[in-house]
């Protein structure tokens, strides 16, 4: 019955996926008040995937730049593809209502509580109950929008697994109260905050929120503080956004030349694990299997020959037999592996079955058949 209700309060229920950003009026029973909320969904979207939440306010200003974001750092496979819903709050000063807090407590008010409840029980339920969500949610905010979100830091578990502060307005004594609550919470936290460097009320409290916040050390917790020289108090969301989502995203992105110098070469591990950990990362944060890039299994395999790690080849080529099952890169790993391991008839069976695979990047039939030449002449199979 609640969630028929939550349908109902949608002025026009029918989104149109295929027009990506749709502006939709809220009649919300948490507020009393009727809210205009934008959502941007990825042209293809399909109920066979799941998308991460970007909960957007300061809508009229910052929608469109985070919308901007999603499409083209997804599009490079540098993120996943996202849903955003953005409140406006411009009109009226609304920002300052919704977001507001008592000068003493620096709890919200009254409204603060509500608006609080809005986004929590409202806006975000009815987005899960119509479109496949996934567990991973954003939250970003400016000024006095940005210290809101802080709020939700304060349950058991956070509501948000990422949060973008830009140039925050903190309440008080929030520059203890956010370290504390991220040095206390058991979960994945990615944590930024942007800043201007340019003299502000907050800055002094901002910066010692930073060092409190870089005191703690937890592997969940993943901080980033970003001061820009030359910006100002308007435009620091405009250059801090893109570099947010760089440090929110990175481990979903392709395997970098840097990554593979700095991490997979010298570190101790098999290198299959790397590939092996990284993608079950992935999923357990975005809460979706992502695919394995074709970049990553390159990269894998030209550091175990790099490293001589020639027992990794084998996962290495079961996971391209699931992954690319037309092509010939699982057998032609696989012959790879037999052929360092010391069994050359195995070998020549495997490039055998390479050979009537599709090529793929840089493993052609030639190369596969210069694996079975080699091997007839020195064992004369």
């Amino acid at each position: 019955m609640k969630n028929r209700l939550l349908v109902v309060m949608i002025g026009l229920i029918g989104l149109n996926l295929g027009a990506q950003v749709k502006k939709e009026i809220f009649e919300s029973f948490k507020l009393q008040e009727r809210r205009d909320v934008s959502y941007y969904f990825p042209e293809d979207y399909s109920e066979e995937k799941a998308y991460p939440l970007i909960v957007v306010l300061d809508a009229e200003y910052l929608f469109d730049l985070v919308v901007a974001n999603v499409k083209f750092q997804s599009r490079f496979d540098r993120m996943p593809q996202a849903i955003v819903v953005g409140i406006d709050q411009a009109k009226n000063d609304l920002r300052w209502d919704d977001c507001d807090f008592e000068e003493v407590s620096g709890l919200p008010t009254e409204k603060g509580k509500m608006f609080y409840e809005f986004l929590g029980t409202e806006i975000i339920p009815y987005l899960e109950t119509s479109y496949n969500i996934a567990p991973f949610k954003m939250f970003i905010g400016y000024d006095i929008t940005a210290n809101f979100g802080n709020y939700y830091l304060f349950k058991d578990k956070s509501f948000f697994n990422s949060y973008v502060s830009i140039s925050p307005v903190l309440a008080t004594e929030m520059e203890s109260r956010v370290p504390a609550r991220l040095s206390a919470l058991d979960q994945v936290i990615f944590y930024n905050v942007i800043v201007e460097k340019e003299a502000s009320d907050d800055r002094q409290r901002i910066l010692q929120m930073n060092h409190s916040i870089n005191s703690i050390t937890k592997e969940s917790l993943h901080y980033y503080f970003d001061e820009y020289d030359n910006a100002d108090h308007v435009s620091i969301a405009a250059y801090g956004i893109s570099k947010a989502f760089d440090n929110v995203f990175k481990i979903f992105r392709p395997i970098s030349t840097d990554e593979y110098k700095k991490e997979i070469l010298t570190s101790e591990e098999p290198v299959f694990n790397y590939l092996e950990n990284r993608y079950s990362t992935i999923e357990n944060l975005f809460g979706f299997r992502k695919p394995v890039e074709l970049n990553d299994i390159m990269a894998i395999y030209a550091a175990c020959r790099k490293k001589e790690d020639y027992e990794s080849l084998k996962p290495l080529s079961d996971l391209c037999k699931k992954e690319f099952p037309e092509t010939m890169m699982g057998f032609y790993f696989e012959g790879e592996y037999y052929e360092q391991m010391g069994e050359p008839k195995k070998a020549f069976k495997t490039f055998e079955k390479a050979f009537q695979m599709e090529e793929i990047d840089f493993l052609t039939k030639d190369l596969a058949l210069e694996k079975i030449d080699a091997l007839k002449a020195d064992f004369g199979y």
